[in-house]
């Protein structure tokens, strides 16, 4: 199992400049959900843009310390238009 800070850490060291918010589906700590707000999204399909999170977390995905993720990736300008803050 691994923590959500560490599924967050993760996600951060890969787009330094993401926003991330992770939590736990079912109290198990292997079904999460993470919002991930990066510039790094931009001009990028929201393929792209969860392959970049899915790069980040592959080791932890592989070893099925996350066994389902649930995933929203934003722009930080779709972020603010959804009238969510920074």
């Amino acid at each position: 199992m691994v923590s959500l800070k560490d599924v967050e850490t993760m996600i951060v060291a890969k787009l330094p400049d993401a926003k991330v918010i992770v939590k736990d589906l079912t109290g198990g700590g292997d079904h999460l959900e993470a919002i991930v707000v990066s510039s790094e999204f931009e001009g990028k399909t929201r393929v792209k843009q969860h392959q970049l999170v899915y790069g980040a977390l592959n080791e932890a995905m592989a070893s099925e310390a996350i066994h389902a993720l649930a995933l929203k990736t934003y722009t930080p300008q779709a972020w603010s238009a959804a009238g969510q803050p920074m």
